[in-house]
């Protein structure tokens, strides 16, 4: 598989600017998840990639190839990339296997080139090369989509929000399907999806799309606990936000004198607490500096292995915060409870 890089790619639509200036690496093998809210520009820029739309500014270049500038640009046919769409697009008319290889040359699809490899490949069956579409499941039929997109031996695969149109537990399997195979395909991938919990779990680098500037690329780690910008910290899982003081690796803030991630100079500040790291305290417990912090439960949302947590806190100006707690720990509606923060935490500058 390949690697690709963009530099200032830009795109607009009747005069309105979608995409600003974009510059992206993705090295071979790595499987990026490209997030971001409804109309940030996700699904423009994977078109752009593909060939399907033409780019106004900026390069695309793959494998050390360009396939994309200010004076270039290359037919999706001749990119060599595999692509997987939202709802799959398979054709009714034909079997499983017909569709697989409906992308090969002639002599390929009489032979039903690779058909039970690549059915092996994404989980399947083969016997399952004679069905019709329509007798599969949605998670399978994504993942003969998937087959069909590895069947040309693509340099590159595009997943556009392919597991939004599927039930909870069946995105959960097949997305751990779609993900082993393209592993094993050893293939450099990019999904699009606004589903955090799929981003940080299937990517191996995540790029976040904001308003059509690309914000932030990391590991799911690094984005989750260091996320670049406080509105990028409420989107990427909950956040709980309170005004602080920074000095060097310490925070000052009514949850206590927190250690930093990253260093800061010295001012005002908001700083970010997972809710998760908000730990209630049982009986007797203390914390390894005997801090702890007075507060009531005033409401419990129950998910089964967690539940959500809402806390008022006993100081002078009674701030809410929220803490995530494993179901069996669960509190009840109004008990006094003491809570401490464990690990680092993120501030961000006040402007």
């Amino acid at each position: 598989m390949s690697e690709f890089r963009i530099r200032g790619l830009r795109k607009s639509f009747e005069g309105q600017p979608v995409l600003h200036g974009i510059d992206l690496a993705v090295e071979r093998g790595t499987l990026l998840a490209l997030l971001g809210p409804s109309g940030s520009g996700k699904t423009t820029l994977l078109r752009v990639l593909c060939g399907f739309e033409r780019a106004d500014g900026g390069s695309v270049e793959i494998d050390g190839r360009r396939v994309a500038d200010d004076n270039l640009h290359v037919p999706s046919e001749q990119r060599r990339i595999g692509y997987v769409p939202q709802e799959g697009a398979l054709f009714p008319h034909l079997s499983v296997a017909d569709n697989i290889v409906f992308g090969l040359p002639r002599t390929q699809r009489r032979a039903r080139h690779r058909v039970a490899e690549l059915l092996e490949l994404v989980g399947l069956p083969a016997d399952f090369g004679e069905r019709a579409p329509q007798q599969l499941s949605g998670g399978q039929q994504q993942r003969v989509a998937l087959a069909r997109a590895l069947a040309p031996a693509p340099t590159l695969v595009m997943l556009d929000e392919p597991f939004s149109s599927l039930d909870a537990a069946l995105r959960l399997e097949t997305r751990q399907a779609v993900a082993s195979a393209l592993a094993a395909a050893g293939a450099t991938a990019v999904l699009v999806t606004h589903d955090q919990s799929e981003a940080l779990s299937l990517g191996h680098e995540v790029a976040v799309l904001w308003n059509g500037r690309l914000i932030q690329t990391a590991t799911p780690e690094t984005l989750y606990q260091r996320p670049v910008t406080r509105e990028l910290a409420s989107f990427v899982g909950e956040a709980v936000l309170l005004p602080g003081m920074a000095e060097r690796d310490r925070v000052s803030c009514e949850l206590g004198d927190l250690a930093l991630a990253a260093p800061m100079s010295h001012g005002a500040v908001d700083v970010m607490v997972r809710p998760e790291q908000i730990r209630l305290l049982r009986a007797g417990e203390t914390t390894s500096d005997g801090t702890a912090y007075e507060a009531v439960v005033t409401e419990v949302v129950f998910q089964g292995q967690d539940a959500g947590v809402a806390l008022q806190l006993q100081s002078g100006s009674r701030t809410m915060v929220r803490a995530r707690v494993p179901g069996y720990l669960c509190p009840r509606p109004g008990e006094q409870v003491r809570v401490a923060v464990d690990g680092k935490v993120t501030a961000f500058l006040r402007g």
